[in-house]
């Protein structure tokens, strides 16, 4: 797939990630093309997957989810059964917002995003009671250095 894309495709895209919300005569413009083939490629990289969806990025501060945990989870299971207990009870849980199997001593790394350690401690219970885990081990952002959602394209 990523053979498809070209330098024009990535020019869109990098714009696309910037905002979303630019129009095709601003994209165009911006590229040197017109609205229609922009259009074009648009949907196509819609419907190769290149592009999987579009999003408001929303201020978690804003919303009172100032406390971001980086949660580092050990397990002594490693059965089907038990990655897919862990799997859909991390899948459910809204505060997760990012989980990545890993390789190494930690298995799992969660980005979980609540309002404050009491709101943590809520979330640790419920995922010990719903699935057996060796070790967790939670690290608490003091600040948020970089953030960004554009891959460097």
């Amino acid at each position: 797939m990523v053979g498809s894309i070209d330098d024009t495709d990535r020019k869109i895209l990098r714009l696309l990630q910037e905002d979303a919300t630019r129009s095709l005569d601003e994209i165009a413009g911006l590229i040197g093309s017109s609205k229609t083939p922009v259009w074009n490629r648009i949907k196509k990289l819609r419907a190769q997957g290149v592009v999987r969806q579009q999003v408001v990025l929303v201020d978690p501060d804003a919303t009172g989810l100032e406390a971001c945990f980086f949660v580092l989870v050990r397990t002594s299971e490693h059965e089907a059964d038990w990655q897919e207990r862990f799997l859909q009870c991390v899948q459910a849980r809204p505060e997760v917002m990012e989980a990545h199997r890993l390789a190494g001593e930690i298995d799992y790394l969660l980005k979980v995003r609540v309002s404050n350690a009491r709101a943590y401690d809520e979330f640790y219970q419920a995922l010990i009671s719903e699935v057996k885990i060796y070790n967790v081990t939670a690290l608490l952002s003091m600040q948020e250095i970089k953030y960004t959602t554009s891959l460097p394209i």
